[in-house]
């Protein structure tokens, strides 16, 4: 497991938790966008991995998709506290940036509310649909990095974000039309983590093991360099933790 980490000074923590604590009870956003904005992705058939990264990229493998649609954007602390009524973030008092400080525990019961809510079924990606959204779908023109190659273009990232979550979509997005799937903020996917089943070959479909430690992290954040920001970088995470620099978007089937 990693994650890559910042070392906030103590007291910019302290400030941040402060504020979040004394502000918990009385965060109601009314007339929240509780639903996200969505990008449909045609389903198709995509290399994923990669032979130069890291171990558990490899082997590249192809796999074949079905449509889906996915958030254009990570979900806001604005969406996060209309369904939920607090805004656990550490970058709080910015409606428009990426909740964080959520766990896959806890973004189970925020989909179960939506859902409620809504009617729908609203999910978290499995990392084979991150990966191929990341990479731009249908449309993918092969870049390193969700949308291209310059990483300034695309990313929030440990050498431009000073030292913080920013709001959505003020990078340019990729090819589909998506905003920060890399950078900003690591993403949880549904799967369950496994560092050797691009080995199992599940090409279709696939969903990660049935059961395991840790669940996938995808995308980079603001707080790590380009490295971990690639479309095919691979990471994890215990299900009840909770980070500063992770939150989430959300996929629907048609």
């Amino acid at each position: 497991m990693f994650i890559c980490k910042t070392i906030l000074p103590a007291i910019l923590l302290f400030t941040f938790y402060h504020a979040v604590s004394q502000k918990a009870d009385n965060l109601r956003t009314k007339g929240a966008k509780e639903e996200p904005e969505m990008i449909f992705v045609k389903g198709g058939s995509f290399m994923m991995g990669s032979n130069k990264g890291e171990n558990d990229e490899k082997p590249v493998h192809s796999v074949t998709l079905g449509d889906f649609y996915i958030g254009k954007y990570e979900v806001t602390q604005k969406q996060w506290t209309g369904v939920m009524g607090n805004n656990p973030s550490t970058f709080s008092g910015c409606d428009n940036c990426p909740v964080e400080v959520v766990s896959w525990n806890d973004i189970q019961e925020f989909i179960g509310k939506l859902n409620r809510k809504t009617g729908k079924n609203y999910r978290l990606p499995s990392e084979a649909e991150w990966e191929y959204a990341a990479r731009g779908g249908n449309r993918s023109r092969g870049y390193q990095y969700s949308g291209g190659n310059n990483p300034d273009d695309f990313i929030w990232y440990s050498s431009n974000s000073d030292i913080r979550s920013h709001p959505v979509g003020q990078k340019k997005p990729n090819e589909l039309g998506i905003y920060d799937m890399s950078g900003n903020v690591w993403e949880w996917c549904g799967d369950w983590y496994d560092k050797r089943f691009y080995f199992s070959r599940k090409i279709v479909n696939p969903k990660g093991p049935s059961r395991g430690f840790y669940h996938v992290i995808r995308g980079g954040s603001w707080n790590c360099n380009t490295q971990f920001c690639r479309v095919s970088d691979r990471s994890n995470h215990y299900p009840d933790a909770r980070d500063y620099d992770v939150g989430f978007r959300l996929v629907l089937t048609p």
